[in-house]
């Protein structure tokens, strides 16, 4: 097994053939990753613009995507299957159900992998399938189960879509921000499985801001948008709003982080991007998100 493994998270790539500044934006990324050659690409969510309302959006990803220069592996955003119910604020304008799954499979593969490299476990989760009360969510966990059995003790780095959580374990779910994270309770559920292995990482993206920080032995690493950002009349900072993308070197029982932006990389706000590409379309998905759901936009 290699002593190294070099791994580079792109998230909310936001991608669909009538956006230009997202797609320029994609192939600044693509340039990077091409003269960097790391051993995978995850995305980590909203592959597409808005597949729900859009479901051409797919295959013009899914071509960006097989253009790169090196294995990639998905996982699916809200903008791609739907989002979670949540026990606060409204339901989602595109509830996450399975013929948008089945979709996202059909186009990428699995919503949900498991696959070691460097002496490490690296585990990726559809976080939106929790709290859903679908059938994939109960396989799902049972699925986890089953791989957190066979760890052996290996360091696990998990990837999903949504952030656990804001500060700590223990936040409150509130109104304004409930489809930010993992939904309370699939997120104690979540939390109580992985307490019996050895989490070093934690790596999300959906927020379109860049955050890392540490609580106790588990790294939480927010991947930006590569596309763009969200202004602040929508979301106000919690991170750096900056587009970009994320590297990682596993090594047996250590790991680095390097946060950055592809040469060529624009800072497009979403405002722009509406006033400019979307100003003929409706307003869906995260061009405009409802009052209800603008603080959690991505």
């Amino acid at each position: 097994m290699p002593a190294e493994f070099r791994l580079t998270q792109i998230s909310d790539t936001h991608l669909a053939r009538r956006l230009g500044r997202p797609s320029r934006n994609f192939e600044r990324v693509r340039d990077h990753i091409d003269a960097t050659r790391p051993d995978l690409v995850i995305n980590s969510g909203d592959l597409a613009f808005d597949a729900p309302t859009s479901p051409g959006d797919f295959a013009y990803a899914k071509s960006l995507h097989e253009a790169l220069p090196v294995p990639c592996r998905y996982l699916p955003g809200n903008h791609d299957i739907g989002d979670n119910p949540t026990k606060l604020g409204p339901r989602p304008a595109h509830p996450v159900n399975e013929t948008a799954r089945q979709a996202f499979i059909a186009a990428f593969g699995e919503d949900r992998w498991r696959f070691e490299a460097a002496g490490w476990c690296f585990i990726g989760l559809n976080s939106l399938v929790m709290n859903s009360g679908l059938a994939s969510e109960a396989e799902q966990f049972d699925w986890l189960a089953r791989e957190l059995a066979s760890t052996h003790g290996r360091p696990v780095a998990l990837f999903l879509h949504k952030p656990l959580f804001l500060t700590t374990p223990d936040d409150a779910e509130m109104a304004s921000s409930a489809i930010r994270y993992v939904p309370i309770p699939a997120r104690r559920r979540l939390l109580e499985m992985l307490a019996a292995v050895d989490l070093r990482l934690i790596a999300s993206g959906h927020l379109h801001q860049s955050r890392d920080f540490t609580i106790g032995c588990h790294r939480h690493v927010w991947a930006p948008s590569t596309g763009f950002i969200i202004p602040e009349r929508v979301q106000e900072p919690i991170g750096r709003k900056e587009v970009g993308l994320v590297e990682y070197r596993f090594r047996p029982d250590s790991f680095e982080v390097r946060h950055l932006k592809a040469a060529g990389q624009v800072d497009v706000d979403l405002d722009h991007l509406w006033a400019r590409d979307l100003k003929n379309e409706p307003k869906t998905g995260p061009k405009a998100p409802p009052p209800a759901q603008s603080a959690a936009a991505g």
